[in-house]
């Protein structure tokens, strides 16, 4: 029952959220192609729930060529993730975007179409859950989520072992409750000016 109620809620507030920032769309539809050549939208392949792949979908915040410059950086984070406090890729205006977590509002879309969730595990692609087969399981075992409980209490850390407790937490914990408390402070962290 809870699941359904979950989906429901994701139907419901995604639905709105995209119906409120249609105007919103177009407008950095229009800046980010004033700011750098390129798409407005970047698509990444992802693992969903049962392994199921899907394009995730956000506005593009770093220059055309972004995976070529990436082989020339040094990842910060301890793990299969690729991560830079300050990354020489992104944007003015992805700068903006991604301290204000407006990047991520197509992903409203996919959470529409099913394959992900307002809350759940950040979605990963298939080549970097390794290292650990259980916490792959436990976190593909759900619909991964637009924000989660890493994203909350973990995204300073820089450690991958931190990642996989607390999506390993959040899976196991999951309720309907949880989810509003997550969504909740993410609004905080956001308008508090962290970013996600």
């Amino acid at each position: 029952m809870e699941d359904y109620l979950k989906r429901l809620l994701d139907i419901l507030c995604s639905f709105l959220l995209l119906v409120i920032s249609i105007p919103l769309f177009f407008i950095m539809a229009i800046l980010i192609k004033i700011d750098s050549k390129g798409p407005v939208f970047f698509l990444q392949k992802r693992c969903g729930r049962n392994r199921k792949e899907f394009f995730m979908y956000k506005f593009r915040t770093m220059v055309k060529d972004a995976e070529t410059l990436k082989k020339r950086l040094k990842n910060e984070m301890d793990g299969p993730m690729f991560k830079l406090k300050t990354d020489p890729r992104i944007t003015r205006l992805g700068r903006i975007l991604r301290k204000l977590s407006l990047d991520e509002l197509p992903q409203l879309l996919n959470i529409l179409k099913g394959e992900m969730s307002l809350v759940g595990p950040r979605p990963l692609a298939d080549e970097e859950m390794v290292g650990n087969d259980i916490w792959r399981e436990i976190r593909l075992s759900v619909r991964p989520g637009m924000t989660g409980l890493w994203q909350i209490m973990g995204r300073d850390s820089g450690k991958f072992s931190d990642w996989i407790t607390y999506d390993t937490e959040y899976v196991q914990k999951r309720s309907l409750f949880m989810d509003l408390k997550i969504l909740f402070l993410t609004i905080t962290t956001v308008l508090c000016n962290k970013g996600l």
